[in-house]
C-alpha cells in the first residue's frame, strides 16, 4: 500500500551516506524545482523509486515524532547492527513482534528522524 515515502533531511550529503551504510545501497541523487532528493533504489519489477530523502526549506523537518517509516530486510539483525557506526542510534535492537509477523527494531537516523526495520527471521 505504500506509493511514495519522504525522509525530512537538514544535511543531505550526510543522510545519503547514512542510509547507504546502513542499508549497503545507493541513492540516487535528484533536484525538483530546487528541492534537493535522494531517492532510494526500488527492488521491485518497475526499478521505480518508492521513496526518498529530502531537503526543503518549507514543510520538512526532521522529527523523531513524525511519520514512521517501516524498512523491510532480510534480518533486522544486519542493519541495527550498522547503525551506531553510521552515524545513528539504536532505539530498540531487534526483537519478535510475534512468531507470525516476525521482528522488527528501532533507530533515530543521522538527522534526527525515528525509523523502523522489519523482518520475518
Amino acid at each position: 500500500m505504500v506509493a511514495w515515502f519522504e525522509i525530512p533531511v537538514m544535511d543531505m550529503n550526510r543522510a545519503m551516506t547514512f542510509y547507504e551504510k546502513v542499508f549497503n545501497i545507493e541513492l540516487q541523487r535528484h533536484q525538483l524545482d530546487g528541492i534537493e532528493m535522494g531517492w532510494f533504489p526500488n527492488k521491485n519489477e518497475t526499478g521505480i523509486a518508492t521513496g526518498t530523502l529530502i531537503h526543503a526549506k518549507e514543510h520538512y523537518t526532521p522529527s523523531e515524532y513524525g511519520v514512521l517509516v517501516y524498512f523491510a530486510c532480510d534480518d533486522v539483525a544486519n542493519e541495527i547492527g550498522r547503525v551506531v557506526a553510521a552515524g545513528g542510534k539504536v532505539i530498540s535492537d531487534k526483537k519478535q513482534i510475534s512468531e507470525s509477523h516476525g521482528y522488527m527494531a528501532f533507530f533515530m537516523d543521522s538527522e534526527g528522524n525515528r525509523i523502523a526495520l522489519h523482518s520475518s527471521k
